[in-house]
């Protein structure tokens, strides 16, 4: 059972005819709120439930200036790194000594001549010269030309896989568009002549970039040219896993300015260990999918842009100059305050106030004319 009332605590006069009153002020403005029943306050089952209610807060009030609830900011997604083929990685591939290839090639030559001899299409000074008997020959027949073509076959096969192995280079090998090996041998080997042979430089290396753009802390525009010391460690994914990988190697430092500040010139050491680092860290992560080991990315060299310089260079002057008067009137009080304070301490004068300002005036002005005078 519930009773009702007309009264509201808006009306605008009582219930009973009376004089009218002072409507009741709202103690939220700006929301609007939603009522709970009396009853649900004094109920006994101690099992709660679950009521539907009107959420507090249903609309915002337009012209309130009421400032919208700020949501907490999304964690930063991970940026994906730069992976290749994860199944092609760096392994040995199978050669020979170069002995064998010499020794094939050789073979080859032997088998051509001892076939001429056979036919009888040796000359008669290089039979002499090579000590075998006069024979009349059978002729050039099938077996002859077989004979010839398995020797050609041997001798370019043994010749042409020959290769030389230098240190700090290597070889990487492919056959009909798959990878089958690298080489890191040295000295005279022998490799199959069908395989495609890529030389790679393996050594440390070091590159010294042209100007770069980047910017430091305030995005002031700069222009950078940085050194970079690397090496290929994996030569499979370095020739086979990009277009060309010291390409790649200066997008890659190229993105780590634009996001990195790097300071200007005459910043602290510090800053630029700093700066240093990041880049060293950013470069090495982007390039060590394809397989090449960064050591540093260190900016060499870092200097305003064209558009920037005369600015930037009359701030800067401004600056040292505003230090220089900072520090000279530093100084010129402490000598000022260990003047009056030495007079007074030993009883040289006794001053009142009024002197001790002129005294104070006339060191001041001493002390900064004499510390703005030329050096002869």
């Amino acid at each position: 059972m519930s009773t009702t009332t007309e009264h509201t605590p808006d009306s605008d006069g009582p219930p009973d005819g009376g004089p009218p009153t002072r409507p009741t002020p709202r103690l939220i403005q700006n929301e609007i709120t939603t009522e709970i029943p009396v009853h649900l306050l004094f109920r006994d089952d101690p099992d709660p439930v679950a009521v539907p209610l009107r959420p507090a807060v249903v609309a915002r009030r337009q012209g309130t200036g009421e400032q919208p609830r700020l949501r907490r900011p999304l964690p930063a997604k991970p940026r994906p790194v730069a992976a290749v083929d994860p199944d092609l990685v760096e392994r040995p591939a199978r050669v020979l000594p170069g002995a064998a290839g010499v020794c094939a090639g050789l073979a080859g030559v032997a088998g051509g001549l001892a076939t001429s001899w056979w036919a009888g299409a040796l000359p008669t000074l290089a039979a002499h010269a090579l000590h075998l008997p006069a024979y009349g020959g059978a002729g050039l027949g099938p077996a002859q030309w077989a004979a010839y073509a398995g020797a050609g076959a041997l001798g370019v096969t043994g010749f042409a896989g020959l290769a030389r192995g230098t240190t700090g280079r290597a070889w990487v090998l492919g056959l009909f568009g798959r990878y089958r090996g690298t080489v890191r041998r040295t000295g005279l080997l022998w490799v199959n002549p069908l395989l495609l042979r890529r030389r790679v430089d393996v050594r440390l290396r070091h590159w010294r970039s042209e100007e770069m753009p980047a910017a430091d802390g305030n995005g002031v525009a700069l222009r950078v040219v940085v050194l970079v010391v690397w090496r290929v460690r994996d030569t499979a994914r370095a020739v086979l896993g990009v277009e060309d990988h010291e390409t790649y190697l200066r997008e890659c430092v190229e993105a780590a300015l634009a996001r990195v500040p790097v300071e200007p010139p005459g910043a602290a050491r510090g800053s630029v260990e700093m700066a240093t680092d990041a880049l060293t860290r950013l470069v090495s992560a982007d390039a060590a999918g394809i397989g090449l080991e960064v050591f540093a990315v260190q900016p060499v060299r870092v200097e305003y842009a064209p558009e920037v310089a005369g600015a930037m260079q009359r701030r800067r002057i401004a600056a040292l100059d505003a230090r220089q008067r900072a520090t000279m009137l530093t100084s010129v009080v402490d000598s000022v305050e260990d003047t009056v304070t030495r007079l007074t301490m030993r009883g040289l004068v006794e001053l009142d106030d009024y002197e001790r300002k002129v005294l104070v005036r006339d060191l001041t002005v001493a002390f900064c004319s004499g510390r703005t005078e030329p050096v002869p």
